[in-house]
């Protein structure tokens, strides 16, 4: 994590050109996050949640939002572009909440640069945060098998949906939805949105 967090400090400028805000992104993930947040209840915590767009779009839905970033910088610039938001240093495998205390985790795009055999321990980290019933939005690079692919800024790693819905099964998930697409020039995305298996 250390060379993921010094990556993207030295690009943090740049890729905060790219993600200005949150009504830039494609339509469909546009789409997908705001029917997901009409239906959160409870606190969320936007996880890896960079230079802060997704966040502030939270917020303007009416959620109770905090964003977390593994990066200072990025967490610098958000509390400047968004004053009106919550934003702290933190690690998605450690989020700094209590047990069960989440209403909902987005996770958009934040764990591609997780290495799989640490996957695991953040999908962990997520149902440990989340209530029973509270929902996750993960967004992932889409792949036929789990490899490294060289990401701009560091490596990053694809999945298969099936993969990734399997873990996040192991880890006291309920995968409820998943959509892929390819835009033009880019690489296969997909999302999946779960929801916390109630511990029994």
């Amino acid at each position: 994590m250390d060379d993921v967090r010094d990556a993207y400090g030295r690009l943090a400028e740049e890729y905060a050109e790219l993600a200005f805000s949150a009504e830039g992104m494609p339509e469909p993930d546009v789409g997908l996050v705001s029917r997901w947040a009409e239906e959160v209840s409870g606190r969320v915590v936007d996880a890896g949640c960079g230079p802060g767009h997704w966040t502030d779009f939270l917020r303007g839905r009416g959620c109770d939002v905090e964003g977390v970033d593994l990066v200072p910088r990025f967490v610098d610039m958000a509390r400047s572009r968004f004053p009106d938001s919550s934003f702290r240093v933190g690690r998605l495998d450690e989020l700094g909440v209590p047990d069960r205390s989440l209403g909902g985790i987005l996770s958009w795009y934040s764990i591609i640069h997780t290495a799989p055999e640490d996957v695991p321990r953040v999908l962990g980290e997520f149902a440990r945060c989340l209530r029973g019933g509270g929902g996750l939005v993960l967004g992932l690079v889409e792949g036929p098998r789990v490899e490294p692919f060289p990401h701009a800024v560091v490596t990053a790693y694809h999945w298969p949906v099936e993969e990734m819905s399997r873990r996040l099964a192991e880890a006291g998930f309920r995968v409820e939805a998943t959509t892929s697409r390819v835009d033009p020039g880019k690489r296969p995305y997909a999302a999946i949105v779960a929801r916390r298996v109630p511990e029994v």
